[in-house]
């Protein structure tokens, strides 16, 4: 019952989203005016902030698992260092825009627009690279675990004040590093949204993100419910490559703007192109923005097909 309704109220939200934006739209954008839709930012946003918290979630919930009976008191310095993360990651967010704030006096806002583009494509590349890679799941899983089941052994082979106490900060550590990981990415990622749309927009989906992952949370650890993650995370991970073609094609826009790259319109095709593509996907009539895309997206299906293959080569030879 409780997961359907958590489904029932992600999909509402999203609903709610894509009707008022549809509805506030007035139509497609300007492909010259370097303006993104704000339901299509708040979207993306909370696309990635889910997903980002799916795979801090499925790390803690794989760490805390063993977690039960007489050892169950040994989730309370994870969530400590859950806490201490999301701090450190609001601290850091503080610092990022300090940062970006203080280059915006040397660096005007389109060459500035454009490189945190720039940063923010590659953060989004390396997730859907990691996303790909099972490899990396299992990797970074299994470090946690491994390190985990470390420290509780060394706990059970001295019974000292100090083992114990270097239980507790190791436990405090995992908790930080399974959560800060993913809320610096986030950060990074949410630079170039803040440049060009201000705090409000980035406020709408990160709420929206988070909203969806307390609820997933809730579900994982408070009702103990055992949740699709494999799916949930292949239907992220599939909006995630939608989000990267948009970021693409807005991206290449703003290098047009900043004169970093040519503008090569097609004749014809902005007859053709219906009005919601530039409106949601950011698919632009012009050379450079579809090449960058095209170009995106041969990366990213490329990795996966590389992926898949590896995986299949080391089955046959086990």
């Amino acid at each position: 019952m409780l997961t359907r309704f958590a489904c029932v109220l992600g999909a509402l939200i999203l609903l709610t989203v894509l009707v008022w934006q549809a509805i506030a739209a007035g139509g497609a954008p300007n492909p010259t005016a370097p303006n993104t839709p704000l339901g299509s930012a708040v979207v993306d946003i909370g696309v990635l902030v889910f997903r980002e918290g799916l795979e801090c979630i499925l790390v803690l919930a794989a760490i805390t698992a063993s977690m039960v009976g007489a050892s169950q008191s040994y989730r309370r310095p994870i969530t400590t260092g859950v806490g201490l993360a999301f701090l450190a990651t609001l601290l850091t967010w503080r610092i990022a825009v300090a940062i970006v704030d203080s280059l915006t006096d040397n660096v005007s806002a389109l060459h500035l627009q454009a490189i945190t583009g720039l940063l923010a494509i590659i953060v989004l590349l390396i997730v859907m690279n990691w996303f790909f890679h099972k490899i990396y799941w299992s990797g970074w899983i299994s470090l946690h675990t491994k390190r985990k089941r470390e420290l509780m052994k060394e706990s059970e082979r001295a019974d000292s004040t100090r083992s114990a106490r270097r239980l507790v900060i190791g436990l405090v550590m995992l908790g930080f590093t399974s959560f800060y990981r993913e809320g610096f990415e986030v950060v990074l990622f949410l630079q170039n949204y803040r440049l060009k749309l201000g705090g409000a927009p980035v406020l709408y989906g990160v709420s929206v993100g988070m909203t969806l992952s307390a609820i997933v949370a809730v579900l994982t650890f408070v009702a103990n419910r055992r949740l699709p993650y494999k799916k949930m995370l292949i239907v992220t991970g599939i909006m995630l490559g939608v989000v990267l073609l948009v970021m693409v094609g807005e991206q290449a826009q703003e290098m047009q703007l900043a004169h970093w790259l040519p503008t090569t319109p097609i004749p014809g095709l902005d007859r053709v192109l219906p009005e919601w593509l530039g409106l949601w996907l950011a698919v632009f009539p012009t050379v450079e923005t579809l090449a960058a895309q095209a170009i995106a997206a041969v990366v990213v299906l490329g990795s996966y097909f590389i992926v898949n293959a590896q995986l299949r080569q080391r089955r046959v030879a086990a």
